[in-house]
């Protein structure tokens, strides 16, 4: 497995850094790594996005891993990895994307939503693959699809909280997408890097303990 996605699994909680105040964007990041997050997926759709990666990557030493989220397209995903991105999420399943991200030997998760998709993107070269809108399945379809399709590594992200990591965990999740749970609204207008370190470091614990 690739040693990025390898550090990020390790950690167990990816944050989903979408649409978040680029002048406060690098105090997020560094209060999320300061409470041991280890992936850092910037989402496209937000403001500086590139511009963001490549600063971020150049912020961390290898043990950090920055990555772009919801990647739509082939193009997209080689201008992401060309800014600095170490790994690809997608929110759909795309086997051009796939193919383009694997043609520069970097790790490619896209989301799925049915037990087909899971297989086909496996099938395609996906490193794992992000299961989403999570919330909508639960923890149950990790565990259900976990059965009959094992080599399936599968992370889901949406409607991922404290109270909700230990039961997908439990049912087969390598790791999880955490976005506003993790990052809410309040934290960061308040500036209040201290709380979000210490909510960082809770979730990456009860990862841990879940396991």
């Amino acid at each position: 497995m690739n040693d990025g996605l390898s550090t990020v699994l390790e950690s167990g909680v990816c944050a989903v850094l979408r649409k978040l105040p680029p002048e406060k964007i690098e105090s997020i990041a560094d209060a999320l790594v300061a409470g041991g997050v280890k992936g850092l997926e910037v989402t496209l759709d937000s403001e500086l996005a590139l511009e963001t990666i490549s600063a971020l990557s150049k912020r961390y030493d290898e043990d950090v891993v920055v990555g772009a989220g919801t990647v739509l397209h082939a193009d997209d995903a080689i201008a992401a990895i060309d800014a600095g991105a170490r790994f690809i999420f997608a929110p759909i399943l795309s086997q051009e994307t796939i193919e383009a991200v694997k043609s520069r030997d970097i790790p490619v998760i896209p989301g799925i939503f049915t037990p087909t998709e899971a297989f086909q993107a496996v099938q395609l070269g996906a490193d794992l693959v992000k299961v989403f809108p999570a919330e909508c399945v639960g923890p149950q379809f990790i565990k259900s699809v976990s059965g009959p399709l094992p080599q399936v590594k599968m992370m889901p992200t949406g409607g991922v909280n404290l109270e909700t990591i230990p039961d997908f965990i439990k049912a087969g999740a390598v790791a999880v997408g955490a976005g506003s749970s993790l990052l809410s609204k309040e934290i960061i207008e308040n500036n209040d890097w201290e709380q979000l370190t210490e909510t960082a470091r809770a979730y990456v614990e009860k990862v841990k303990e879940s396991r």
